[in-house]
């Protein structure tokens, strides 16, 4: 029989993600969209591009908002989802800190809603629900690596937030017995991810540095260590999850750690050029070696044409305080050792081929789309 799901946040880079997933499995997906006067489909929209019409016919959008409890119960109790993804967020930690009871709002009470509405429309026994919790949960950590029953000790108001919702799920299906799963997941990127999280500012400002339209790229803590995969691997795992025979939670990881420092120096190199760096704390600096553009030169479409232009050494990374959060996560690497061991789950594609595709998705993208400088 044909699946129906339900896709909160389904706009978003693990949204996008997943609904194609879904639908190369043969799910109907219905998906979440915020009303906006702005177009924010555009990674759906360029995904479906991708897909055949029958599976495209197949998606079904719906607009709403998580922060509005009738109209979630609404679509739920009209949609009659097998499963349901609650992807929505206020996902970005250092705003959250400026967006404190908006963000408890949208991550805490959105995953209330959701189990409510399933329960209070009786799917108790038809729907499954999938809960996105997060690597921030643990924050200044206790033990590495971190696993499912590592003590939390969140550290931003997004984190808290998260921290409701993993434990409305767990409650809910200890007192109302929902197949209520979550995930807890490590970072995870890709090029569809918002160009204001840290990875891709770094990948977006290391392709314009070197096409000659960005100076320099300011950053907050390189010393942050990260556990970083690919959201099309972590959307694989929340299917997994979502259809093990048990509700449950998982620690969703790579089990390497790396730098922000690191992300940086690899994605110079997948262009060809080398950082060195120099000083230390707020004084510390990334050099290169970068092209120099005068007005008479085009910008190329592939990056060995870098090499003809005349060069200059000069500073390209900068550390800046207002990128530094209140409360620092300093190190998280996962252990997805239950993941691995119970649902077959584990990471196929590498931080080095991570940073590449991301690194040249973004190069090409802007010299593609550019003219004289």
């Amino acid at each position: 029989m044909e699946k129906t799901a339900f896709i909160t946040g389904v706009t978003g880079q693990d949204g996008t993600y997943l609904t194609k997933l879904l639908l190369q499995k043969g799910y109907s997906v219905h998906g979440l969209v915020r009303r906006s006067s702005q177009k924010n489909t555009y990674r759906l929209d360029e995904m479906c591009l991708t897909l055949k019409k029958e599976m495209r016919q197949r998606l079904i959008l719906h607009y709403g908002d998580i922060t509005d409890a009738i109209n979630i119960y609404n679509l739920i109790e009209s949609i009659q989802p097998n499963e349901i993804y609650n992807l929505a967020a206020q996902s970005h930690v250092h705003i959250s800190f400026d967006t404190p009871i908006f963000t408890s709002d949208v991550n805490a009470l959105g995953a209330l809603r959701i189990l409510e509405a399933v329960k209070n429309a009786n799917l108790i026994d038809k729907t499954r629900i999938y809960q996105a919790s997060t690597s921030e949960l643990f924050g200044q950590v206790s033990e590495i690596p971190q696993c499912e029953s590592t003590p939390f000790h969140p550290r931003s108001p997004y984190a808290v937030a998260k921290l409701y919702a993993h434990w409305i799920m767990k409650n809910y299906r200890e007192a109302y017995h929902l197949f209520a799963s979550t995930g807890i997941l490590f970072n995870h990127e890709s090029p569809l991810r918002t160009e204001n999280f840290v990875t891709r500012k770094i990948t977006l400002s290391v392709a314009k540095i070197l096409s000659g339209c960005q100076k320099n790229l300011c950053l907050g803590n390189l010393n942050a260590k990260r556990d970083w995969g690919h959201a099309w691997d972590y959307v694989n795992a929340m299917w997994k999850i979502l259809n093990h025979h048990q509700p449950d939670d998982f620690v969703i990881a790579t089990g390497q750690q790396h730098s922000v420092r690191e992300f940086v120096s690899k994605s110079f190199a997948c262009l060809g050029y080398d950082i060195r760096w120099e000083g230390t704390g707020l004084h510390e600096i990334g050099i290169s070696k970068v092209p120099v553009f005068r007005e008479e030169h085009l910008l190329f479409n592939d990056s060995s044409a870098l090499t003809d232009l005349p060069h200059e050494e000069r500073p390209v990374v900068l550390v800046d305080p207002a990128f530094f959060r209140p409360a620092e996560v300093n190190t998280l690497q996962g252990d997805y050792s239950k993941a691995k061991n119970l649902l077959g789950w584990h990471p196929t594609i590498s931080f080095d081929d991570l940073v590449h595709e991301m690194t040249l998705h973004d190069y090409q993208a802007l010299t593609q789309n550019s003219k004289k400088f």
